[in-house]
């Protein structure tokens, strides 16, 4: 297996006169859980909008399996093997958890047993036949999650999966992510949670006004002082 899935190299992402993204750079192997953290404003849901293809990198190169993907549509990029989570889960509401997983599921032509395996996976099988919007806020995320494993995905995006959940739930979470790396699949994992993080990678990397701060283990990033100072200076997210 390679030891490279995911290579940013010089990303830049400006809106208007505002540089979101500058000089970014950084590299994810498959089956390696990667956090991404840094104060709100930092860049980091722009990151990975960036790596799944809802926006385009201005500039650097974001490669995937050794292919400059930087122009590649979004729906390419899912077939190619990148998928994502949202913070706020985009499931369809009306429809049931189970026709949700078997509308990505098409996509890789799974099968009845398959899809019935992703719904165990992620402990919605129970609730297969309830329509989404009358699921719990973490059945929803989790929902959001299995949807995008329908799609057997190499790299996934996980946005915040943490934000609102209890610590039960964030256990339940943990231990699926840490199965679902030791499967080969590689997740970059956004989060404000960092015992969250803690429980499920060593590495992160920081982000501050766009740029990175530090990569390597939690623990040493919360003794940087450009880290911490960027933390103080907390502002609002792109």
């Amino acid at each position: 297996m390679s030891s490279e899935l995911l290579r940013l190299s010089g990303v830049r992402k400006q809106f208007g006169a505002h540089v979101v993204l500058n000089d970014v750079g950084f590299r994810v192997a498959p089956g390696e859980i990667v956090g991404l953290v840094g104060p709100n404003g930092s860049g980091k849901t722009t990151t990975i909008n960036v790596i799944s293809g809802l926006l385009q990198a201005d500039a650097g190169r974001v490669e995937f399996l050794g292919r400059d993907i930087n122009r590649l549509p979004m729906f390419k990029r899912a077939r190619a093997g990148i998928n994502r989570t949202f913070q706020v889960p985009k499931v369809f509401r009306d429809m049931t958890a189970l026709e949700n997983v078997e509308v990505a599921a098409r996509t890789q032509r799974l099968s009845d047993s398959q899809v019935q395996d992703i719904l165990r996976d992620i402990d919605l099988l129970a609730v297969a036949g309830r329509v989404a919007g009358s699921l719990t806020v973490n059945q929803q995320k989790l929902l959001d999650l299995g949807r995008a494993l329908a799609t057997r995905p190499k790299l996934l995006l996980v946005d915040e999966i943490g934000a609102g959940l209890n610590p039960a739930e964030l256990g339940v979470i943990a231990e699926l992510l840490l199965k679902l790396a030791r499967s080969g699949i590689a997740l970059i994992v956004v989060e404000h949670l960092l015992d969250f993080l803690n429980r499920i990678t060593e590495r992160v990397i920081v982000l501050g006004a766009g740029r990175m701060l530090f990569e390597g283990p939690l623990q040493a990033a919360s003794r940087d002082p450009e880290v911490v100072a960027a933390f103080i200076g907390a502002t609002t997210e792109p």
